[in-house]
């Protein structure tokens, strides 16, 4: 049975055209358009989508006090459309903050140029977020299962102590690379806002963004965080307690002497990518490295946590129930790469008591 999606944009040419690219997928279908973010939420009460793609700025209603209530209501796989700019970049982290999955760029110019790679680009974000709600509702019913009362006379066994993962020893992580794609603005706050300011050791985040949004990010984690958190320029110089976050459509890599190099680089999917990145830092900085993978499509990340597990580094992987896409992580520890693989809420605290 096909996806069931909910299409909002004030625009009605935008909105067309995603109903009929979304409608072009088999495994798709729109069941409502809505031109407001009133009528959004109406919508979304009353056909109880699979998907629902979002616009922010619209009349009566914006689109992240329409997320907010959606995901009050009925919480349902979000996809945001968002301008380019500084200001868009601004909103679309305010909307992933309000419960919203991911984002596209809203470019009118792609919708007439490139008409067909918008249509698969969109078909791959809206299967792969159906995909992964249906996975976490399917784990949700066998969770509530397991939870049933065992009947009395046949008592359940006493739980036993979890094995304690063995702890990193002191002092021989010199440099933090953590990278993340689908949800990862929102898995990066909540690691980096448990780091003391004091945190001993450099950092460098890869995130999956355009251009733009990296610097309105940035300045996001700056202002929520203990930590300092910036933009990274070519230049820039390591420091502990300083995350230096890759610009979108750049590369970052490290130069051995304490520095960055940011370098265009057209030929990868990413840009930036965390395969670089890891790579470099396995090269310069080799067991020295902690690497972390956070939720995210594709497979970023596994093959520069090979390189840095092959000089002696550490890698740790974020667990499939705490991940809005398991993809990332569990490309990384399918291959055998993660040292330890733990739930988001756990990540911060650890890096805390095992780093410092």
């Amino acid at each position: 049975m096909p996806l069931r999606v909910l299409v909002v944009d004030d625009s009605n040419f935008f909105r067309q055209r995603l109903k009929e690219m979304i409608d072009q997928h088999p495994d798709l279908s729109v069941v409502g358009t809505a031109t407001n973010g009133r009528e959004a939420v109406e919508q979304a009460r009353s056909l109880r989508p699979d998907l629902v793609t979002m616009d922010f700025e619209m009349p009566e209603m914006d689109g992240i006090t329409a997320v907010k209530h959606i995901m009050a209501e009925r919480p349902v796989p979000i996809l945001m459309f968002s301008s380019l700019t500084y200001e868009g970049a601004r909103i679309t982290l305010d909307a992933l903050a309000a419960g919203a999955m991911d984002f596209m760029p809203k470019d009118f110019g792609e919708v007439s140029r490139s008409a067909q790679k918008l249509r698969d680009k969109l078909h791959e974000r809206l299967l792969t977020l159906g995909k992964q709600a249906k996975a976490s509702a399917s784990a949700t019913r066998e969770a509530t299962k397991l939870q049933r009362p065992v009947p009395a006379e046949r008592p359940a066994p006493a739980p036993r102590e979890p094995t304690p993962a063995p702890r990193m020893a002191r002092g021989s992580v010199k440099l933090l690379v953590i990278g993340a794609s689908t949800g990862g603005p929102v898995a990066l706050t909540d690691v980096l806002v448990n780091l003391p300011a004091n945190f001993p050791v450099p950092i460098v985040l890869v995130q999956h963004m355009p251009e733009n949004f990296t610097r309105a990010f940035a300045e996001r984690l700056d202002r929520q965080c203990q930590i300092r958190v910036r933009e990274a320029v070519d230049g820039d110089s390591l420091e502990p307690g300083l995350a230096l976050l890759a610009p979108g459509g750049k590369q970052l890599m490290l130069d051995g002497r304490g520095g960055l190099k940011i370098v265009e680089d057209q030929r990868m999917t990413y840009r930036p990518s965390l395969d670089i990145t890891f790579g470099s830092a396995a090269k310069h900085y080799g067991n020295r490295v902690l690497g972390v993978v956070l939720t995210g499509m594709g497979a970023d990340g596994r093959e520069g946590a090979r390189m840095l597990k092959q000089e002696g580094a550490t890698i740790w992987s974020q667990d499939e129930a705490s991940c809005v896409i398991y993809g990332m992580p569990m490309a990384v520890a399918k291959a055998g790469l993660s040292d330890k693989v733990l739930s988001l809420k756990e990540i911060g605290p650890r890096l805390s008591r095992e780093v410092c």
